[in-house]
């Protein structure tokens, strides 16, 4: 299933490759001055994305040089063969991804964090059961089906967490990996019995009657890092010029993100980008974004990942972090 999504992100690049001119296609050692130059970037198709949307709107890439294309992906993992390849330039996702790239020793690095949970208050993620299922509470959940969007990563090892410190058993939890926007269907015919979903999909699932269970990563460790921007050790030392730029372009624009003042033009790019219903794009809650890793949540992240088997050893944070 993981072989087929990342060949399917692969397939979604080389078919938006094949629509570049050859101009578009210009290394970049064929540009000339002033000419932008193209990048291209894998992200998850939700709203935490409107960051990065957004900063590209407001010229944050383009006054450092860049013209940033961004592809969907369904989750950090499957970013990793595109990014080895070469067909992308970084990656925003879950930190499994590179977790997993690093145990392997692919030269994958985190160059900078994205987003983050909250300690409190409504948070960007939670596990939203059907109303016919019964389930009520973080325990319940033992036994039944449960989606996340990709096996093997913060979903999983949080819920498993979670269930775990209320009384059930996580080993009895039985994961579907289900896309994000799949899940309100699913849990709708019956296949799921619940689905652990980012905005907007919390929203709109609270809307048409079914249950919140729980937010997982409040319930587990409060503040987590959510999102991290990952590209290859190779690119960081053959390309440090275009490895600047973009890290330049991203600060400034999650620091834009994060500006009150800047609310507007920030749900804007989730209603261009997501076509959700005014609404629902005004109302969805924004994750805490920064560019700033923070290498204790990583930690506990991947410590818990290795409590529940979903990881057999720990990365190597001093190679995989290579934040500058």
């Amino acid at each position: 299933m993981k072989k087929v999504m990342a060949l399917g992100l692969i397939a979604a690049t080389a078919i938006a490759l094949t629509g570049c001119t050859d101009s578009d296609a210009s290394t970049p050692s064929e540009q000339t001055s002033g000419e932008l130059r193209k990048v291209r970037v894998a992200a998850l198709p939700i709203t935490e994305t409107a960051a990065l949307w957004g900063g590209i709107k407001a010229g944050h890439f383009a006054e450092r040089g860049l013209q940033v294309e961004v592809l969907p992906a369904q989750g950090g993992a499957q970013a990793i063969p595109a990014l080895m390849n070469g067909d992308i330039d970084f990656a925003i996702g879950q930190p499994f991804g590179a977790f997993r790239a690093d145990l392997r020793d692919l030269g994958v690095v985190i160059i900078g964090n994205y987003a983050s949970s909250y300690a409190d208050g409504d948070d960007i993620n939670a596990v939203v059961a059907s109303a016919k299922s019964g389930i009520k509470r973080p325990a319940d959940l033992a036994g039944k089906r449960v989606a996340v969007n990709s096996l093997g990563a913060a979903g999983d090892v949080t819920i498993m967490a979670a269930v775990e410190k209320d009384g059930g058993d996580p080993k009895t939890i039985k994961f579907v990996e289900v896309a994000f926007p799949d899940a309100p269907a699913q849990l709708e015919s019956g296949n799921i019995d619940a689905a652990w979903v980012p905005e907007p999909f919390v929203t709109q699932l609270k809307a048409r009657g079914d249950t919140f269970v729980v937010a997982p990563y409040q319930a587990v460790v409060p503040g987590l890092t959510t999102l991290t921007t990952i590209t290859t050790k190779e690119r960081t030392e053959k390309d440090a010029k275009l490895v600047e730029d973009f890290t330049a372009a991203m600060k400034k624009t999650l620091q834009w993100a994060n500006d009150p003042a800047n609310v507007a033009p920030l749900r804007q790019a989730i209603k261009d980008n997501l076509q959700l219903p005014p609404p629902v794009a005004d109302s969805v809650r924004l994750p805490a974004f920064g560019w700033e890793v923070d290498r204790s949540s990583l930690q506990t992240l991947a410590d818990l990942a290795q409590k529940y088997k979903v990881l057999d050893k720990q990365p190597n944070f001093d190679r995989l972090i290579q934040q500058k």
